[in-house]
């Protein structure tokens, strides 16, 4: 059982909130919980939900989560959930600056999650559809067995990141219609050209109309209709309305596959979702809550929480930073056409510098606050590093291209080149750095059989992972599967009939399947 929380800490909670709310924070009321180490490795394990499907995996992660705390090499200071009302979690072994600290930082997520745009379609009552999830699963496994069950949500697992994140924002040109249930369309009728009716007969001849009436139709029982009518991201969505499952089965792939929506904000906002965070609590603490006799403690914690080394990439840090950038930026006036176009590098240092604010600035008092602000509503981390990353920036933060020295075991620079650092940095959050994968034919060679296509975007397929993918997609489709993605600049078609793997390189020779990427 969750252990109350103690009167100081209860009173810390009241009271950052009220300065959160001061600073101009605007967050869902937040419900924070006491846990023991095991149990918040546990939470961590099922993702920060107590109520989940059962499956091996989060045993798994438990597992290696608890080993970690208790060895030393990691501890798990909070976790907070996306969800109205926003759940919050505390380690019982915390001091309490840590518990301040982290209440602030959580009250940041919290700020982020009502209010950032990428959040805006998630569900807020994702706590209870989590308890309905698991609850469906396990009457699932007492129906049809626990070997199967597991078996398939092994399978689903495997597949859970092709979806289509940008659909929850748009209506995609698609329906999944399969080709014997599309709409008519009277493809065959010849073309007429207007005429008086006592002319119609010359001006469109009946035999002729009869003859290009009989030609378009003969085209048209030649033609494929195109299934799906274009090239579809969302591969788990079109699995779901076409494959052959079971109704249970069908039911598991909907679950996780509105799972993965919910948590995909996440991965797309982890820079600037870490970042408002420790921004907030960093300002939190140091203007309001922090007690001199706690100065030393929070700042070990604090720095350790930022701390980053050549070659690796600490979301807290480059979220922090360059939100202090920008809010310096603007503060100052370093922006615009006018700041760009000054090649004077001693004229860019002193830019503005007597426009910074002289007092301490309070919620969005100051052109920078407001900045930040906005850019919190409206960003994720591939657009806030591609508008706002500088070169300046960079070569404050030292954020070079590092190698390790095989002489001497250091890492040392190999690239300073800021386009190719900016353009590495958005390769790897652009998809989570995975391939683009669309079903380009769910009918191909008129077989019922599943044709995929590779984007490429400068992400290489692995192939053994690609064979193992068609493999996973094969027992679901339960008909031969196939991927047509791009190796070494060579057009590879990996296929799997549900006995071999084969692949084969694409030419004329190779029927093209309904759609292209």
């Amino acid at each position: 059982m969750n252990q109350p929380l103690s009167k100081a800490i209860a009173e810390q909670v009241e009271i950052i909130a009220e300065h959160a709310r001061r600073e101009g924070l605007d967050f869902y009321p937040t419900i924070f919980e006491m846990l023991t180490s095991e149990q918040m490795s546990e939470f961590a394990a099922y993702g920060g939900f107590p109520k989940r499907y059962p499956h091996w995996r989060f045993g798994m992660g438990y597992e290696k989560l608890r080993k970690q705390h208790k060895y030393g090499l990691g501890k798990i200071y909070e976790m907070v959930i996306n969800n109205d009302p926003c759940y919050a979690y505390l380690l019982n072994d915390n001091l309490l600056v840590d518990h301040k600290t982290v209440i602030a930082h959580v009250y940041g997520h919290g700020d982020f999650f009502k209010n950032n745009h990428w959040f805006s379609q998630t569900n807020r009552r994702m706590m209870d559809e989590m308890a309905n999830h698991a609850t469906r699963i396990r009457r699932f496994r007492e129906r049809h067995g626990l070997e199967r069950v597991e078996r398939y949500i092994d399978t689903i697992l495997s597949l859970e990141n092709l979806i289509d994140p940008h659909s929850v924002f748009m209506q995609r040109d698609h329906m999944n219609t399969p080709p014997d249930e599309a709409p008519a369309k009277d493809a065959s009728a010849p073309t007429r050209y207007p005429a008086k009716s006592y002319m119609d007969r010359y001006i469109n001849p009946p035999g002729q109309l009869s003859n290009e009436r009989e030609k378009n139709q003969e085209q048209q029982a030649q033609q494929k209709v195109a299934f799906p009518p274009s090239p579809m991201r969302d591969i788990l969505l079109f699995l779901l309305h076409n494959a052959p499952l079971e109704d249970w089965e069908a039911d598991v792939l909907a679950m996780i596959r509105e799972e993965a929506y919910y948590f995909a904000p996440q991965g797309q906002t982890k820079i600037m979702n870490e970042g408002w965070a420790s921004y907030w609590h960093s300002t939190i603490m140091t203007n309001y809550v922090l007690q001199a006799h706690e100065l030393i403690d929070y700042c070990d914690h604090h720095s350790g929480t930022l701390a980053t080394s050549p070659g690796q990439l600490n979301p807290y840090k480059l979220g922090i930073e360059l939100l202090r950038d920008i809010e310096y930026r603007w503060n100052t006036g370093r922006y615009g056409p006018e700041f760009d176009a000054c090649q004077d590098m001693q004229a860019r240092r002193k830019w503005g510098k007597g426009k910074a604010p002289k007092h301490r600035v309070v919620g969005q008092d100051s052109p920078g606050r407001q900045k930040i602000f906005q850019v919190r509503a409206l960003y994720n981390d591939v657009n806030f590093l591609d508008e706002f990353l500088t070169p300046e920036f960079v070569e404050q933060q030292n954020l070079y291209h590092y190698k390790q020295d095989p002489a001497t075991g250091r890492m040392v620079v190999v690239n300073r080149d800021f386009d190719t650092i900016k353009q590495q940095l958005l390769f790897m959050l652009t998809n989570h750095a995975q391939p683009f994968l669309y079903v380009l034919d769910g009918n191909y060679r008129n077989r019922g059989e599943l044709y995929l296509g590779h984007r490429h975007t400068g992400a290489d397929l692995e192939i053994k992972y690609a064979v193992a993918t068609l493999k996973e997609l094969h027992r679901l489709w339960k008909r031969p599967v196939h991927l047509h993605a791009r190796i070494d600049e060579d057009h590879i078609l990996f296929s799997f009939d549900g006995e071999q793997s084969t692949q084969q390189h694409i030419d004329e020779n190779i029927d093209k399947p309904a759609n292209m990427v």
